[in-house]
């Protein structure tokens, strides 16, 4: 689904998760937000073929946080595009990313998916990439977690910071966060931005009054 221009929301289904991923474009290059679960990198190489985006045009991938979900595809793009793509994340959570560190929530798989980070991300820094992207370290759902605010289109990308359900912002997953109240201070940094859109990795798109409904999650 297109949010704007260059700015694409992908839909990855995995037996009963329903995911989105998100793809950044312009004329240089692509960036991909999240990677899905391990064995979806055809998954992933269609949804971007069908909105005309070539994989091999793939040269930054952004992870908002380590959850498996989130990471599980890292591993197979850099054994294809290694040497052409960089990997950004937070740098608490890049341990975990990496393997050095089991991951926070999935701890007991056997063999988690693993891969390098070539730059970690701190609060508030701009990427020059697509028109902007504005990075916001949103911990709470695990320490390194972040959110992107893609300047073109006013889109909030939120990772696992909310969910939402039929188009509506449903708050904090309190069953996966690790700490409920970092998570909800979180929140506030949103209200700094002016956002049309907001996208959630579980539930998807949300564009109808979001800066009012983020105002309403901070309140209750």
């Amino acid at each position: 689904m297109e949010i704007s221009k260059g700015v694409e929301m992908l839909q990855l289904v995995f037996h009963e998760y329903v995911i989105h991923p998100m793809l950044l474009w312009d004329h240089e290059m692509a960036v991909l937000v999240d990677t899905g679960f391990p064995g979806q990198l055809e998954d992933l190489r269609v949804a971007m073929e069908k909105v005309h985006v070539p994989f091999d045009k793939l040269k930054a991938v952004i992870l908002t946080h380590q959850d498996f979900d989130h990471i599980g595809g890292l591993p197979e793009i850099l054994r294809e595009r290694s040497h052409q793509v960089k990997v950004y994340a937070h740098e608490l959570d890049k341990p975990y990313i990496q393997g050095e560190l089991p991951l926070l929530k999935n701890g007991d798989v056997e063999k988690p998916p693993k891969g390098r980070v070539d730059h970690t991300l701190i609060d508030g820094q701009e990427l020059p990439y697509c028109g902007g992207i504005q990075v916001i370290h949103t911990p709470g759902h695990t320490p390194g977690h972040i959110s992107l605010y893609v300047k073109q289109g006013k889109t909030l990308i939120a990772g696992d910071s909310m969910y939402s359900e039929n188009g509506i912002l449903g708050g904090i997953h309190a069953p996966t966060t690790l700490d409920m109240d970092t998570a909800r201070l979180s929140l506030k940094k949103y209200t700094d931005l002016d956002i049309a859109s907001v996208v959630c990795y579980h539930g998807g798109l949300s564009n109808e009054n979001v800066n009012d409904q983020i105002m309403e999650l901070i309140k209750a």
